[in-house]
């Protein structure tokens, strides 16, 4: 099965480990020459908090889009991207993460998700969640999980 596209999400706890998920994915997409796509998941709150700092218009519509595009943290990893010359596209989501980065993967077709994490306890998955997990149980592709130091 040959790779031609790859979902990388992120969220709000991955600026910590933007290097190590930029280089888990160009090790993959440079010698494939899968497309990347780059989405970066917001819940609502997130979005707002993010439109806010960005001096959006309040009235105006906002793609989620462009306000992922704008994100530092999406650009320190299409600023790897480029630098490795690998293909990219991003897109921006509000929702629920597990759900909205699987959503996503089926839209693109996706043939390997990527997604970052942290290590947890069992405790910790089970009384909080895991956005990680989630995806990996249903996700229609494999998924790479990189975690972060």
């Amino acid at each position: 099965m040959a790779l031609q596209t790859i979902l990388l999400a992120v969220g709000p706890g991955d600026a910590d480990r933007t290097e190590e998920l930029a280089e888990a994915v160009i090790d993959v997409a440079g010698p494939t020459g899968a497309r990347v796509v780059l989405a970066h998941v917001f819940t609502d709150e997130e979005f707002d908090g993010v439109v806010s700092q960005l001096d959006y218009d309040p009235a105006g519509d906002i793609d989620p889009d462009e306000v992922a595009s704008r994100h530092a943290t999406v650009r320190e990893l299409t600023d790897a991207f480029d630098e490795a010359d690998v293909e990219y596209t991003v897109r921006g989501r509000v929702g629920e993460h597990g759900e909205s980065i699987v959503d996503l993967a089926n839209e693109v077709n996706a043939d390997r998700v990527v997604v970052g994490g942290r290590k947890r306890s069992p405790t910790g998955k089970a009384v909080f969640g895991s956005t990680a997990q989630e995806v990996m149980l249903s996700a229609p592709c494999p998924v790479t999980f990189v975690r972060g130091d």
